[in-house]
């Protein structure tokens, strides 16, 4: 099958191309009782912020001047400031766009170091309930907001009546969203959409190792590049990829073994943990090893040991770990592109499963199943290199497109994937979409086409929406199919 032909077979990625096209990118005050405390945490002032139907209308700062919020930004789940790329317009009438940071007290911001962290540097308000003196390491020119007295002049308002689990996917704005309307309520309709959308992102995934293949770039060392970064995660996917070209596959010798591989990646990755560091006696002489064949063979511009995040992760996702799986996956003795390159034929319906699988035999290392790291005692069960959910995720976006771009996959397949995870951005899209009351089962939850089909319309359509989805052309564009 020529990749001409495979590129050119996405029937329903076309349909999703042309909905596509029309995406919109827009351009003091007495405090209460502490006891009150008992009834309500940080979590109820997010989601005041967060939901307009609780948060005020008249918003000041603390200098008493007026702000509009034009956009309270997108919930943040992972480290850092509440929300992310809001966007308010301050008493001046300059409009501000930047992040968020929720706190009870105003003297939280010093009390939680935040000043010394720089995923709050872009700053634009410091929100808080109770009002009190500038916290001293908060910047001058950062905004001031109490809502204590806002929400106390409100006779309507309630922290009982917030139900806190029901944010910030489950709850939908006071009307249904255009594209829901625009839907009309018809699931198969929906379905059809996230199938198209879904076949779209598998495509223009394949589309872009083809430009990179017709640029120069080796096939193999693009699907090693690809599955270093999925093996990093979020945190590390740039130093997974940083690190596939400071040892690039052109430089390892085609009969090392797995330790070897190891060591080598650990040396290239600054991560090789120091001998005298090392608690359990029993890994000394592994460790011995590992350092041999660095010291044989280095890289000559390794990374620093700096540049990993390493905290506030779970032990089974530290570099150290997914380093490992690395080297069983492309060491000379087991490399996974003889593996996939004799891949057995496999009926559509059962090609996703058997192509996990591969990957689940592939990733084996005894050595691993009973510790979590190279440096503290074993741990019993400490499970495989990759669950099957990374597995399936690496399969869903590196494999099949790069199989994709070789012309060597079958797309009648794509109607069986797995589902991934429902993360934070597939939650939002489909509720905007579908509703709240919507059964994520019966439509897309079970299917990964649909799922990754989420993801595509969240990336070109909701991630950059305004706040009240004024101007988004999606649903002008699915009236306009409806009405064909």
């Amino acid at each position: 099958m020529s990749v001409c032909k495979t590129m050119t077979s996405f029937v329903r990625a076309a349909y999703y191309a042309a909905i596509r096209r029309c995406r919109y990118y827009p351009g003091s005050v007495a405090e209460v009782d502490e006891g009150a405390l008992r009834r309500w945490s940080e979590r109820h002032l997010q989601c005041v912020w967060f939901d307009e139907r609780l948060r005020p209308g008249d918003i000041t700062m603390a200098d008493g001047e007026s702000i509009k919020v034009l956009n309270p930004g997108e919930w943040n789940l992972e480290a850092g400031p509440d929300f992310k790329a809001a966007t308010i317009v301050d008493g001046k009438g300059r409009e501000l766009t930047g992040n968020i940071e929720i706190h009870v007290h105003p003297r939280d911001w010093d009390a939680h170091g935040h000043a010394d962290n720089p995923l709050y540097k872009d700053i634009i308000a410091h929100v808080t309930y109770f009002s009190g003196k500038p916290p001293k390491t908060l910047p001058p020119e950062v905004i001031r907001i109490a809502l204590a007295p806002l929400l106390q002049d409100d006779p309507s308002f309630s922290f009982d009546d917030i139900d806190t689990t029901a944010y910030p996917h489950a709850i939908i704005p006071a009307t249904p969203r255009p594209c829901a309307r625009a839907l009309g309520g018809d699931p198969d309709r929906a379905a059809m959409l996230f199938d198209a959308a879904g076949e779209f992102r598998i495509q223009a995934k394949a589309l872009r190792l083809s430009e990179r293949i017709a640029e120069g770039s080796s096939s193999r060392q693009i699907l090693y590049e690809e599955i270093m970064a999925a093996l990093g995660y979020k945190q590390n996917t740039g130093c997974f990829r940083k690190l596939a070209q400071v040892l690039p596959l052109s430089e390892w010798d085609e009969a090392c073994d797995t330790t070897t591989a190891y060591g080598r990646l650990l040396g290239a990755a600054g991560l090789l943990p120091q001998p005298e560091s090392v608690t359990d006696p029993a890994l000394a002489p592994f460790i011995r090893r590992l350092w041999d064949a660095w010291w044989r063979n280095p890289v000559s511009e390794p990374l620093e040991s700096t540049e990993w995040i390493t905290y506030s992760l779970r032990p089974q996702n530290h570099p150290i770990r997914r380093l490992a799986a690395a080297a069983v996956l492309f060491n000379g003795h087991h490399n996974i592109f003889d593996r996939l390159a004799n891949f057995p034929a496999t009926p559509p319906q059962a090609w996703f499963r058997a192509a996990v699988l591969l990957f689940e035999e592939a990733s084996k290392w005894p050595f691993w199943n009973d510790r979590l790291t190279l440096s503290g005692p074993a741990t019993p069960r400490a499970g495989a290199l990759l669950g099957v959910n990374r597995i399936a995720a690496m399969v869903t976006n590196v494999v099949i497109p790069w199989l994709v771009s070789e012309g060597r996959f079958n797309l009648a397949a794509l109607d069986f994937l797995a589902p991934e995870d429902i993360s934070s951005p597939v939650r939002a899209t489909a509720h905007h979409l579908l509703g709240r009351d919507h059964n994520p089962y019966a439509i897309y939850a079970g299917n990964g086409l649909r799922v990754q089909g989420i993801l595509q319309i969240y990336a070109d359509f909701c991630l950059n929406a305004r706040v009240d989805c004024e101007g988004c052309m999606l649903t002008t564009a699915l009236l306009e199919e409806r009405n064909k």
